[in-house]
């Protein structure tokens, strides 16, 4: 079959590889009908994600049919249309049990990471039971993509780790898919704003019409000091940092309120300041996570009662055969203006 493959920093090459097979009784083989690429991809690419071993299958999101099970799978036969978790979950370790998915002692992120992922024609799906979601008849697959990842992503480690709450303000920093996706799920608690910072005039203006109150380009603006215009002074209630690199993560620090919470989403690849010779008096919260998927069910049903549109998010669409070009267009998104790419 034809994959995307990892071949070190800054390679990639669509390849022949191997097909996928059973090799534990709790697989699944899943024949891939939409994927897309991350921004985790991209860190992978630039060598952030040094764990990702050259001839890895990246991709960690999609859509498929079971193809193939296991004689321990359960919930899923062949056939059964599924919404690929980018997390594969034991659903028995201390962790899962837990609802720490992404800790799972056997499993976690595994997908286009330490094992084979979606960016190919078929993948194979450890812990099916527990790590796949029956797609409901009649629903959008294509948008469905959107909930393999970055929806659960904005929502559990921007939106819930972030505490937002009615008539609270929210400043998040990057307005890429994941920062969108918090901006999206945000809007479930009725914040009073919702500030979006970015450098991409394009990605703003989007994320005004996604239900952002005010936008802030940071490239022409002081944003420390808009924030801080447009919060009275105070900062904001929770800052939500969507971007992974050191100048965001002090931004957030910077404009977060006394008893405000900073919630990292972004995959940061070198070290980041924290400045605690400011802030020790400041009683904020600073949070981290690493998505579990815990949410995801509910997030179907959001989309399954048209409370939440993903497809907003699908901008380009091509043919695994075109996936380079795909890549190409996702790195210059200020150019092409992409936001999610949808590969099928």
């Amino acid at each position: 079959m034809k994959g995307l493959v990892y071949r070190g920093p800054g390679k990639k090459a669509l390849e022949e590889v191997p097909d996928p097979r059973i090799e534990q009784p709790t697989d699944a083989v899943v024949k891939i009908l939409r994927t897309t690429i991350c921004g985790s991809d991209l860190h992978i690419l630039k060598g952030d994600v040094p764990t990702v071993k050259p001839g890895t299958v990246l991709g960690h999101e999609g859509v498929g049919v079971i193809e193939e099970v296991g004689q321990a799978v359960s919930a899923f036969k062949k056939g059964d249309h599924v919404l690929i978790s980018c997390i594969s979950s034991c659903g028995r370790c201390e962790y899962c049990k837990r609802g720490m998915y992404s800790h799972c002692s056997v499993a976690g992120w595994m997908l286009g990471h330490t094992i084979h992922g979606t960016q190919a024609e078929y993948v194979r799906i450890p812990f099916a039971d527990t790590s796949l979601h029956h797609i409901p008849e009649g629903m959008d697959e294509e948008s469905l993509v959107m909930l393999s990842d970055i929806l659960p992503t904005g929502f559990e480690c921007g939106v819930l780790n972030g505490k937002v709450q009615p008539g609270s303000t929210v400043a998040i920093v990057g307005a890429g898919p994941v920062g969108l996706a918090a901006l999206l799920t945000a809007q479930f608690y009725s914040p009073a704003e919702i500030i979006m910072i970015d450098l991409d005039d394009n990605r703003l203006e989007v994320a005004l019409t996604f239900g952002a109150t005010k936008a802030v380009n940071s490239g022409r603006d002081n944003a420390v000091e808009r924030v801080m215009a447009l919060t009275g002074g105070i900062g904001v209630d929770t800052a939500i940092e969507a971007v992974g690199i050191p100048a965001t993560f002090v931004l957030c620090q910077d404009i977060v309120a006394p008893g405000g919470t900073i919630a990292n989403v972004g995959v940061h690849g070198t070290k980041a300041d924290l400045h605690l010779e400011r802030l020790w008096a400041h009683n904020i919260t600073l949070t981290t996570r690493l998505v579990d998927t815990v949410t995801t069910p509910m997030l179907l049903k959001t989309v399954q009662s048209k409370k939440l549109d993903p497809r907003k998010l699908i901008t380009h669409r091509f043919a695994l055969a075109d996936i380079l070009d795909a890549y190409e267009t996702f790195e210059k998104a200020s150019s092409t203006k992409a936001l999610k790419v949808i590969i099928g």
